[in-house]
């Protein structure tokens, strides 16, 4: 649906050609920015409408008290079968932070979630094998539990913007009838949508920016010059460009097959995937830019050792 109203706005409305830079990023534009918008209203009305009927502080303490990060595994693993990118998880997250779920829990989701991506792993399973298709999946979720451990370990639920004292005092008073339960929750879903609704025009356009004009030869050059540095290079070309692993994976096997390693290829993917500055443009509204600088930080490098260990698997 999301496609056919781009389609039309751009080719039909605005009649502008189909291999157009100016086409290209105002098509990405209007797909996104309604489908992640869209995501936003239903996701977040969805979460607060299950809200009034759960009894949130038991679930908190489960999740809280599983043992050797269990809560961290299933929330990964629930990002792994989830068929979104980096901005379309953000609602889910929000809604998980809205609902009093810890926060590294909830950041184990986030990472996780476009990361490992069910294209990616069968156009890898048929091009180079399951084993390794199943070690991208493997390594994701690990790198979501670990990195999810390790953000929430730093104690820095302070840094949440959308954590404060107005939504856990709505937790304890919700709704007891059902229209007024529904009523609360497109409420909650039109309050967050107006807050978030400028950061993600902005970090969609940039994306658009990016796809439509900055050509896809610079990032394979680029790649292509450096050995060792290779992988962390991959990984910081990665993040300024906006796509889900579905879109770039017949990219990335592309690279690969032009002589650049499948690590760096595979760590070119992830960035793109999991890191992106419409993401952070997105999240500045959740958190503070501290806590941002250390989610990208912490899976930048994950991404990068993902990369030097599949170089590595490659090469035996």
């Amino acid at each position: 649906m999301f496609q056919f109203i781009a389609d039309q706005i751009t080719y039909h409305l605005l009649n502008l050609p189909t291999e157009n830079a100016l086409g290209d990023a105002l098509n990405f534009f209007i797909y996104d920015t309604f489908k992640i918008l869209t995501l936003i209203f239903i996701v977040i009305s969805v979460v607060a409408f299950i809200r009034t009927f759960l009894a949130l502080s038991q679930l908190k303490n489960l999740l809280t008290k599983s043992h050797y990060g269990l809560g961290n595994l299933i929330a990964a693993l629930f990002g792994a079968i989830t068929p979104f990118c980096s901005c379309s998880s953000i609602p889910l997250f929000t809604g998980f932070i809205k609902g009093n779920i810890p926060m590294g829990i909830a950041f184990s989701f986030l990472i996780t979630s476009p990361l490992v991506n069910e294209v990616a792993f069968i156009l890898m399973g048929g091009l180079f094998g399951w084993r390794l298709a199943f070690l991208y999946a493997i390594t994701g979720i690990i790198l979501g539990v670990v990195a999810g451990l390790f953000i929430g370990s730093l104690k820095m639920e302070d840094q949440l913007i959308l954590d404060n004292k107005e939504e856990k005092l709505k937790a304890k008073t919700v709704p007891l009838k059902l229209e007024n339960k529904i009523n609360f929750a497109v409420k909650e879903g039109w309050k967050t949508l107006k807050k978030l609704t400028p950061y993600v025009i902005i970090g969609v356009a940039m994306g658009a920016i990016i796809h439509g004009y900055v050509p896809q030869d610079f990032f394979i050059k680029s790649i292509g010059e450096y050995q060792i540095l290779a992988v962390p290079i991959a990984v910081l070309l990665g993040i300024p460009i906006y796509a889900g692993c579905s879109t770039v994976a017949p990219l990335i096997f592309g690279i690969t097959s032009s002589g650049i390693p499948l690590g760096t290829s595979l760590a070119f993917m992830m960035a793109i995937a999991g890191l992106s500055l419409p993401e952070a443009i997105i999240l500045k509204r959740v958190m503070s830019l501290k806590l941002l600088a250390v989610f990208f930080l912490v899976v930048a490098i994950g991404i990068t050792m993902i990369g030097y260990f599949f170089n590595f698997m490659a090469a035996k």
